[in-house]
């Protein structure tokens, strides 16, 4: 019992450990570019920044599940996109009432991210390459649905009208994701079979947890996350723009990195996603505030996403050297 509480109160202490860290450098940045005379203290400007994020932390989530059990899901853009475009042709060209919309939409999501589970686990393919065609299918899908012209979405943008304390309904549900789903990593079952499953999945498949439902299930609510992220940025910019999400599974994958979910399986924590997320968004939103072009930009954040995998490597070095003492 001691050595459980033992092993308990150390999972949290790092745990809480990581948040302290990300949290450091969420504000040092506020702090940083706010001395540049940008008026980054001000509370309009933080929410700004948060009304934004919300199809970027919904993204990040699945993404999150996906790193987890030792995936990539690369496809999340271009799912977004015809999801997006389903969304609009079904309410502006078919006349669909809104919820029959909305549902179609999430079915395209859930049904991209099943194929992609069930070509993953039934050939075992790799999941880049996998996801890679369905970054191609979706994305033609979504030039064919809307003739590769932009689809206005009408209502949708009443959504975002709605807020609270200066922050719009759609960060309320990505916020609520983000809550559930770390309850569903690190309280449920299926949580903690993602994590055997990308801790190694040999060994979890000889403990009897069936990995390949386990990691279909995973990609599936990948698929229908990037579909309620399409419903977001809907209620954002009302309108179904083929061209959207491009780049998206990058930023992704650079906000889950940021929050410590390790590219090679096993660990994560959808909280420190949502930080990665909120990082990345400050780092951009004040690098446009100092002028600084695309190219820079590119070039930072780049440059960032690599200090995240070379922190990860050291860190599950040092976790290795700690277990062998």
């Amino acid at each position: 019992m001691d050595d459980r509480r033992a092993s308990w109160g150390r999972r949290l202490w790092r745990a809480v450990a990581d948040y302290v860290g990300l949290t450091a450098v969420l504000v040092g940045l506020i702090v940083v570019f706010g001395l540049s005379g940008r008026n980054f203290f001000s509370l309009d400007v933080l929410r700004t920044i948060a009304n934004q994020v919300p199809y970027a932390v919904i993204l990040a989530v699945g993404m999150t599940f996906v790193l987890i059990i030792a995936g990539i899901d690369l496809s999340i853009g271009s799912v977004l996109a015809l999801s997006c475009a389903v969304f609009g042709v079904c309410l502006k060209q078919w006349g669909w009432p809104m919820p029959c919309a909305v549902a179609a939409c999430l079915v395209v999501g859930m049904v991209c991210g099943a194929i992609n589970g069930a070509l993953t686990v039934t050939w075992w393919l790799p999941s880049f390459i996998v996801t890679l065609g369905m970054l191609e299918m979706a994305r033609g899908g979504a030039y064919l649905a809307t003739r590769m012209r932009t689809v206005t979405i009408p209502r949708i943008d009443k959504l975002a009208e709605i807020s609270w304390l200066g922050l719009s309904l759609p960060f309320y549900i990505a916020l609520a994701i983000v809550i559930v789903g770390q309850f569903v990593l690190a309280r449920t079952v299926f949580g903690r079979y993602m994590v055997a499953i990308g801790t190694n999945e040999e060994a979890a498949r000889l403990a009897g947890i069936g990995a390949r439902r386990i990691k279909l299930a995973v990609f599936t609510l990948c698929g229908f996350l990037a579909s309620v992220a399409a419903v977001m940025h809907a209620a954002k910019l009302p309108s179904a723009d083929p061209n959207i999400g491009v780049g998206y599974e990058l930023d992704a994958i650079a906000a889950v990195v940021i929050g410590g979910t390790s590219l090679m399986g096993g660990r994560g924590s959808v909280v420190a996603s949502f930080l990665g997320v909120l990082i990345m968004a400050v780092l951009w939103f004040g690098l446009a505030a100092l002028g600084v072009g695309e190219d820079y930009k590119r070039l930072v954040t780049g440059a960032v996403i690599i200090a995240a995998v070379v922190g990860d490597y050291y860190r599950r070095r040092l976790a290795r050297s700690r277990q062998g003492a």
